[in-house]
């Protein structure tokens, strides 16, 4: 037996027995004091091989022993606490890592609050402030790796990130501010950056040390989600010391290296959005993607194809460091193909949220601007197929988001691939999302060639000024000569037309049938234009006149086409065709829905009967329009020269009345309009049913089941529409049973536009129909609408659908109370 190691563990053994027997508190003392020459603290230490034997055989054991005589009695044998500052010296000046697990062990070992538990967890506390963190880590880091215990490494790394957990579920309401996850990881953070920098002077030094452990830790807490706390303080800190310092760069790329498969998904995520840009990203990565094959499948496929939650900047972070290295440029090409066949996708267009087919267009936007012309003219032919695919799926969209997207995404893309081709150029609202789309189009400067990126933005300044001055500032027209300068009308101030109107020669008609010879026979353009906008006044005059015509000028009206600039033309045709429908509704509607479904019609004209059957049924059934009628009939003031005098000296008069009449008592005043009947009650069928009649029957120019799905979402939306004007009409029955089955139909429609109309016709149904007849006639349809419903707000891509449907179970949770507090005695 060697005695060396034979007298530390007498020494030891003695030591534990004093510990455990004497209640002396100067035996105490010096018998503690004796062991810390063990740890090498005093001015006598132990030798290299005693330190060394006590370390790796007794520290645990002994530091359990001083755990298990913690108690208020124990600690008060010595004054001004010098048993517990001595006590506490074995922890925060021994091996950390065994310390730190004895801490955490007898932590979770205590049952309930006590003294015991809060001296260790203030004892714990002070361990994290003093840096014996980065000491438990940089013990690993020069550990070797033939010598390194893989399940002592797991069990630090689980209690290292899980310590915030671990306290909270210990202490409760009793936990300390340091445990915090926001105030525990970014200390984390810091060791980390504590234990790099000394791994660096190592190297420095010519010592060789490891950073793997570290890299567990930091993909452990990744995982559990703390990336902002921990990467928000580890990024800036790195983003420096890499700047100027190969050796830095080389550490943090192992450091990345190093992260287990399990958590490269979680610290890629934290870091991409934590870095500034794609230099930094370059610099803290290297080239992981080309050695990485998890990281290449993250940073290639997950972050473009499966997950679209990236803000601009990150996104253009991400794509940027692809492109900063020649290696790593090919993995751009490859992106920008794949993006390109997801994008013109038919079933991408169909199934994929709005959102991500934003982030879509966004990649292959940044793509575009990073790779070159040499670059993108090898693969010309696929990327010009695949966006052509793209173009026509999203034209064909009901969506007119999706539609401005396809159009902004062609454009570009078809002139950075195929440059030397005519231009592609569409008209579209010019919004927010258009203007940063066609920024991030804009080619990027080289580094080595700013010049050769593109036209400068200065360039394209200076452009503008040169048609009114040359020569910095100075106006053309001096420059011309003194003629010019004479000739010159600048001193003139416009005179001011806002107010003035246009002389119209031709008197409005006044008289119906005189705007229906106008209108489709007239070709004096003037008496033409008359006629368009004085139809609706006269319509509302002549009621009786109106109707007489009706189904003829609603034909005119339908096949209008604007031949002169008519300002508001189609506002003005619209307002006409509604009014007539009002006047004269069973026989107009009649023939407006015949007319949807009959051969020959655009589908503009078809979609412009739609929303004329939906204003004239709102206007059918607005409360109290029979009572407000008569005010439409004041256009006919002029010839009633008595009009404008009754209401004056009527008005007097019950002044009058009123102030000189006493009354005692005052009943609650009733300006609400007088009731009236729903005016669409007795017409609402045929609005209605001859819409559902042959929607699933296509024609040789309509298919609403095929590629006519634009207006089939409108129909959807206008029965809807329809459904919830009938409310409280005798009718509401039948049409919510048909509407119903509609629905049903048409369920798993692959347009997202079309949903939203069948989910906004169930809400209509649930709000018109009474509650007592849903559930007696159409309980059967409920269920299965509850089931499809469920579905819809748990899986569907569509957000608004999604929200659609939650509003529809929401209503039918409301139906189910109401007629259980109805059935309740």
């Amino acid at each position: 037996m060697d005695p060396v190691l034979s007298a530390v563990r007498l020494t030891v053994r003695e030591a534990v027995h004093s510990l455990s027997s004497s209640e002396d508190g100067g035996l105490i003392f010096s018998t503690l004091g004796s062991l810390k020459r063990y740890l090498g603290e005093t001015e006598n230490p132990a030798l290299p091989g005693e330190q060394e034997e006590f370390a790796r055989v007794h520290y645990s054991a002994f530091l359990r022993c001083l755990v298990g005589k913690l108690s208020p009695d124990w600690l008060e044998l010595l004054p001004n606490g010098q048993l517990e500052e001595l006590w506490a010296s074995f922890f925060l000046q021994g091996p950390a890592d065994q310390a730190f697990l004895v801490l955490m062990e007898a932590i979770e070992g205590t049952a309930g609050p006590s003294f015991r538990l809060m001296k260790m967890v203030q004892l714990l506390a002070r361990f994290l402030r003093e840096g014996r963190m980065a000491a438990v880590m940089e013990g690993q880091c020069w550990q070797q790796k033939e010598l390194a215990s893989p399940l002592l490494q797991e069990a630090l790394v689980t209690k290292v990130v899980g310590l915030p957990d671990r306290l909270g579920n210990c202490l409760q309401r009793e936990n300390l501010a340091e445990f915090f996850p926001q105030n525990y990881f970014p200390l984390l953070g810091e060791e980390v950056v504590r234990v790099l920098q000394a791994v660096v002077d190592s190297l420095r030094g010519g010592l060789d040390c490891s950073v793997s452990f570290v890299s567990q830790v930091l993909g452990k807490a990744c995982v559990h989600g703390r990336q902002k706390e921990i990467l928000g303080v580890l990024v800036p800190r790195l983003t420096v010391f890499t700047q100027g310092s190969c050796l830095w760069q080389r550490v943090c790329w192992r450091l990345m290296e190093c992260v287990p498969d399990r958590a490269v998904e979680a610290v890629l995520t934290g870091l991409v959005e934590a870095t500034p840009g794609p230099e930094v990203l370059s610099r803290l990565l290297g080239n992981l993607v080309m050695k990485n094959k998890k990281a290449q499948f993250v940073m290639t496929q997950k972050f473009l194809f499966l997950q679209y939650g990236f803000t601009t900047p990150v996104l253009q972070s991400l794509l940027g460091y692809l492109a900063m290295d020649s290696q790593r440029r090919p993995l751009l090409v490859q992106a920008l193909k794949e993006l390109l066949d997801t994008w013109g996708s038919s079933s991408a267009v169909r199934h994929a949220p709005l959102p991500q087919q934003r982030y879509l267009s966004k990649a292959i936007l940044i793509c575009l601007a990073h790779l070159g012309d040499a670059e993108l003219r090898d693969s010309r032919d696929g990327l010009l197929a695949s966006l052509m695919a793209g173009v026509k799926c999203r034209l064909d969209s009901s969506l007119p988001a999706v539609r401005r997207l396809g159009m902004i995404v062609a454009e570009v893309a078809s002139a950075r691939i195929h440059p030397e081709g005519p231009p592609l150029k569409f008209q579209y609202e010019e919004d927010e999302l258009s203007c940063e789309l066609l920024a991030l189009a804009t080619p990027r400067p080289a580094a080595d060639s700013p010049s050769e990126a593109g036209p400068s933005v200065t360039a394209v300044a200076a452009e503008t000024p040169d048609k009114g001055t040359v020569d910095g500032g100075v106006p053309q027209a001096r420059l011309e000569g003194s003629d010019s300068e004479l000739d010159s009308d600048d001193e003139f101030v416009p005179y001011d037309m806002s107010g003035d109107r246009e002389l119209k020669s031709r008197k409005a008609p006044m008289y119906i049938r005189d705007c229906v010879e106008a209108l489709s026979t007239s070709e004096d353009w003037e008496r033409w234009e008359a006629a368009l906008r004085a139809l609706e006044g006269l319509v509302f005059r002549s009621q009786a006149a109106t109707r007489e015509v009706s189904v003829e000028l609603a034909k005119v009206l339908l096949h209008l086409e604007e031949k002169t600039s008519v300002v508001g033309f189609e506002g003005l045709r619209q307002r006409a065709l509604v009014a007539v429908t009002v006047t004269d509704p069973a026989r107009v509607a009649e023939y407006l829905t015949s007319q949807f479904y009959a051969v020959n019609y655009s589908l503009r004209q078809r979609m412009d009967i739609l929303d004329v059957l939906t204003l004239a049924a709102q206007e059918l059934s607005r409360p109290g329009r029979l009572g407000r009628a008569p005010q439409r009939s004041s256009l006919d003031a002029p010839s009633q020269p008595s009009c404008t005098v009754a209401p004056a000296w009527r008005a007097v008069v019950d002044e009058r009345i009123r102030n000189k009449t006493r009354r005692f008592s005052k009943g609650c005043p009733r300006w609400g309009p007088a009731g009236s009947p729903n005016e669409f009650n007795v017409v609402a069928g045929y609005f209605f049913f001859p819409l559902l009649r042959r929607f699933d029957k296509p024609l040789v120019t309509f298919d609403l089941l095929g590629d006519d799905q634009l207006v089939l979402g409108r129909l959807a939306h206008t029965l809807g529409a329809l459904m919830y004007l009938a409310v409280n009409t005798t009718v509401a029955v039948p049409m919510g049973k048909a509407l119903l089955e509609f629905v049903w139909a048409l369920r798993f429609h692959g347009d997202g536009y079309v949903r939203r109309g069948l989910l906004s016709a169930v809400s209509s149904v649930l709000l018109s129909v009474p509650a007592e007849r849903l559930l007696t006639d159409m309980s059967d349809e409920l269920l299965e609408a509850r089931s499809w419903l469920a579905d819809v707000a748990e899986k569907d891509p569509d957000e608004d659908c999604r929200m659609l449907a939650v509003k529809a179970l929401l209503l039918l949770e409301k139906l189910k109370d109401k007629l259980l507090s109805l059935s309740s005695p």
